[in-house]
């Protein structure tokens, strides 16, 4: 990396000029929020049930007597229980501010299409204790994602609901992508620092090229082209690299 070495008053010069720029983003930033929560609203009239490791949730419950819940939809099937690295860094933000995010009337919850059993196995492994429910039987995750989500796009994605006092619930907004980002603080530490997201230069550009489940850093492995954590070494031929993410090795600077 190759930068101007400047003294400190012209350092305090060019810091005042950037910050300029910093506060108009912010105040654009605090525009596009209030668009955000104008949006309008879609009532929800299936009565969606879900299954949690002390039994069965309605919807309006897994609100759990608060007006706003922001819902979580992991990306895992039945078939394959390889965890979404995505996913996973966005609960290991979430994990330590669970009780702000109550005392401000927001429910956080994680559904996901595995068995009740699986959900609490992987909650053990993992030290989550976030609330998480099955939707195995539900149609819930799919109606959400075609309400949103392109078809073929990314299946994980994050969603807003609010219950007003007569019970009634609305779909309020949703992301996915790098939308999300909004939700891993960690963006923010790596996009200030020198290096920026130089990991992220794999055949995908994205986080994918770099996170790994935070129990398995420096053990090996790789990320699939799902996005899922696996065990072992990567057996992909070299010409088969750019297909399939990424190996656990360093990522050479660009």
């Amino acid at each position: 990396m190759q930068h101007p070495i400047v003294s400190r008053e012209e350092w305090l010069i060019a810091r005042a000029t950037l910050l300029a720029r910093e506060k108009a983003v912010m105040k654009a930033q605090d525009g596009l929020v209030a668009e955000q929560r104008a949006l309008p609203w879609v009532a929800i009239k299936e009565d969606y049930v879900f299954e949690g490791p002390e039994g069965t949730l309605t919807f309006a419950e897994l609100f759990d007597r608060r007006s706003q819940l922001f819902v979580h939809h992991f990306m895992i099937s039945p078939d394959d229980l390889g965890l979404c690295v995505g996913c996973s860094l966005e609960l290991d933000h979430v994990q330590g501010i669970l009780e702000h995010l109550n005392a401000h009337d927001i429910t956080y919850a994680v559904v996901a299409p595995i068995a009740v059993a699986d959900i609490m196995e992987i909650r053990s492994r993992m030290g989550w204790r976030i609330p998480w429910v099955s939707s195995v039987g539900s149609d819930f995750t799919r109606h959400i994602r075609e309400d949103f989500v392109t078809p073929g796009a990314m299946r994980a994605f994050d969603s807003v609901f609010y219950k007003d006092e007569a019970g009634r619930i609305f779909h309020t907004w949703s992301t996915s992508g790098r939308g999300a980002e909004a939700f891993t603080g960690i963006y923010r530490y790596i996009d200030v620092t020198p290096k920026g997201r130089f990991q992220e230069g794999g055949p995908f550009h994205a986080l994918a090229d770099w996170v790994r489940l935070r129990t398995e850093y420096g053990k090996g492995g790789y990320v699939d082209r799902d996005s899922r954590s696996r065990a072992g070494p990567c057996e992909c031929l070299p010409e088969q690299a750019a297909d399939l993410r990424t190996c656990d090795a360093p990522t050479p600077s660009r």
